[in-house]
């Protein structure tokens, strides 16, 4: 049963080019599905989470990443009677942005972009694939997604102001998107938080008493976990505080949110347009272990000097890389070569970067920067 507030499917604003309905799915059951089966998805089992596959491949890429969020997030939604199809679709959705290396390729490509007049955000790059390059429909190009999964994937995690980007004019800048949006951001912080503490630790570059002199919350369960399993190993009781930890996040965001919903009156999606605030979100005291748990993470994982070369080497094949098709454009595929011809070169050349996996940008890095230097 869904909330009162929720988005519903029958009240959606509609899909770009419209489409007769499906027998037996409703149209946000459908983005979902598309989003599945898109090359850009697909892409996100190549992509660089924290660590490459060449420091280890245990460890979480963007795309179970992705899928942790998706679980996190329909999990929150159930409780709080929003549209499940809908949440998923916009999880799922989320990081198909991203470029290769992680968070150091997208700082290159803005930095790049920077350089010549523009700018890359991994969110507007999104809206970008699933309205243009996904090409798997003769109709229409991109996805053609309904404005509710478009509207989520750029406003899930950022409010855009409607004079900074008048191209975004059609997505209700001035007004709040839904919830099933506004819980995206959230579950990604609790998913990539307590995965890459795990990961962090799985890797040595993380100690575990270092954890728990940093982080209240994991020090308290790790201590009740050693009480319940004196004799297991270290690294089942780090399992244990950590999945408690994660259920403490997700339990707290779900009994907030019903609280700020109440105390705000929300009984419609309107509404929830129209709130001066943002309406999922923690209590004061999660809130604080939030916070200083990605303080730490930022400090001691991201910041980290073991993966400092990794970080270089990323940041150096994106900017020789960029810098080359700038230079010499006519080695651009066919289709981008196409596209410079209507749009401006470095949005191009950055287009075609930002879709790469971390494997086929090293590819493309030995064949014209490597292979050039050699001669």
């Amino acid at each position: 049963m869904l909330a009162d507030y929720a988005a519903r499917v029958d009240q959606s604003r509609g899909r770009r080019y419209p489409e007769a309905q499906h027998p037996y799915r409703d149209d946000f059951q459908r983005d979902r599905d598309r989003v599945i089966h898109s090359r850009a998805f697909r892409r996100l089992e190549a992509k660089t989470q924290v660590f490459t596959r060449r420091y280890c491949d245990h460890f979480r890429n963007r795309l179970t990443h992705t899928l942790e969020v998706a679980q996190v997030a329909r999990t929150i939604a159930l409780q709080l009677g929003l549209n499940p199809d809908l949440v998923e679709a916009l999880a799922l959705v989320h990081d198909v942005g991203h470029p290769p290396f992680g968070h150091v390729g997208e700082r290159a490509l803005d930095t790049a972009m920077r350089e010549r007049g523009f700018s890359f955000n991994h969110n507007l790059h999104a809206l970008r694939i699933v309205e243009d390059f996904e090409l798997r429909y003769a109709a229409f190009r991109g996805l053609n997604l309904t404005f509710e999964v478009r509207e989520g994937i750029i406003k899930h995690s950022a409010d855009y102001s409607p004079g900074d980007f008048p191209q975004l004019a059609e997505y209700l800048l001035d007004r709040r998107p839904p919830l099933e949006a506004q819980l995206i951001d959230l579950a990604d912080e609790i998913a990539y938080t307590t995965a890459d503490l795990d990961d962090g630790y799985e890797a040595h570059l993380l100690d575990c008493d270092d954890i728990r002199s940093r982080i209240e919350i994991f020090a308290c369960l790790y201590r009740e976990a050693e009480n319940r399993w004196p004799s297991a190993v270290d690294k089942l009781k780090f399992n244990e505080a950590l999945r408690r930890m994660l259920d403490a996040f997700v339990g707290d965001l779900i009994r907030q949110s019903q609280a700020k919903i109440a105390r705000a009156g929300i009984d419609t999606l309107d509404d929830v347009r129209i709130c001066p605030e943002r309406l999922i979100g923690f209590s004061p005291g999660l809130e604080s272990q939030r916070r200083q748990a990605k303080a730490f993470l930022y400090e001691k994982l991201y910041s980290s000097s073991a993966l400092d070369s990794e970080k270089k080497e990323g940041e150096r094949v994106i900017r020789e890389l960029f810098e080359f098709w700038m230079e010499r454009p006519e080695n651009l595929p066919t289709n981008y070569q196409e596209k410079a011809a209507s749009e401006p070169l470095a949005r191009v050349v950055c287009d075609y970067i930002a879709g790469m996996t971390d494997t086929y940008i090293y590819q493309q890095y030995e064949r014209h920067c490597l292979a050039n230097d050699s001669k």
